[in-house]
């Protein structure tokens, strides 16, 4: 865990549940996030980790059980004020409109209100972390899949961004890594562990497991929108889980650094 703020809880979900078309997505969903943390989590393809993340970031509704932000109903915040202390990358940023990379990014500030001057500082502070300040004045649509998930990644990075500690604020990443190279999938994990040393709490989904246990102080694991396991990697990654959970059977190898596991299936294990 990176740095947080004593016995704080930035986000609490206790039995929580969405509905929002009928038929339940998540139940009973428990869990308490401190600043500063980490939070990976996992699931097979619909397990529900996306719909946890629009619950969370308020675009679906809370059907039973409670969720609060820094100890207060989310449903008590204004839609600013949430923006404010939330902010939230879904796994697909459609937008058609042709601005400039450095727009995009300054998109984020909106609900600050901060002035000109922060708002641009704070920008390119997410620009230069998402390697896209060299992008600037690059028109969006004609940008690679790669560089517009960096470019929205700065646009998400330039809401949470404060003078003061990020305590008590929250990221939501859906699959932020997955249209980038290694060398800029490690750049923007180096950044939401440098936004999490200053208090932030992170929840991110990535689908590879062995690199979410890497990067994360929690893993959560969901399936058919039920919470199954949540600790340490070490501690939920078994065996028993992953052929429970994912249906495959793999070995797993310990002696990492941080000892977390590492995950090889058996016909790759055996080669």
């Amino acid at each position: 865990m990176s740095a947080g703020a004593g016995d704080a809880i930035a986000l609490r979900l206790d039995t929580a549940s969405a509905a929002p078309w009928g038929r339940p997505l998540l139940q009973t969903i428990s869990m308490a996030l401190s600043p500063g943390t980490v939070l990976a989590l996992a699931g097979p393809n619909g397990a529900g980790k996306s719909s946890l993340l629009q619950l969370i970031a308020g675009d679906i509704p809370l059907a039973g059980g409670r969720l609060e932000l820094n100890g207060k109903p989310l449903r008590a915040w204004s839609h600013t004020e949430r923006a404010q202390q939330i902010a939230y990358l879904p796994q697909m940023s459609l937008l058609n409109f042709p601005y400039t990379v450095r727009e995009v990014a300054l998109l984020g500030r909106i609900p600050h209100n901060s002035g000109a001057a922060r708002d641009t500082r704070f920008a390119e502070q997410a620009m230069r972390a998402t390697d896209t300040l060299t992008l600037g004045e690059r028109l969006y649509t004609r940008l690679s899949g790669g560089e517009k998930q960096r470019t929205q990644l700065a646009r998400v990075f330039a809401q949470i961004e404060d003078e003061r500690s990020l305590a008590g604020k929250v990221l939501l990443l859906d699959e932020p890594t997955s249209a980038l190279d290694l060398a800029h999938q490690e750049q923007i994990l180096s950044a939401v562990h440098a936004l999490a040393d200053r208090g932030c709490a992170v929840i991110l989904v990535i689908h590879d497991l062995n690199l979410a246990a890497r990067v994360a102080d929690q893993l959560l694991v969901l399936d058919a929108g039920r919470q199954i396991a949540l600790g340490t990697p070490s501690d939920v990654l078994t065996v028993e889980l992953l052929r429970a959970v994912f249906h495959v059977d793999v070995t797993l190898f310990h002696g990492a650094p941080g000892g977390v596991p590492v995950i090889m299936p058996n016909d790759r294990a055996r080669a």
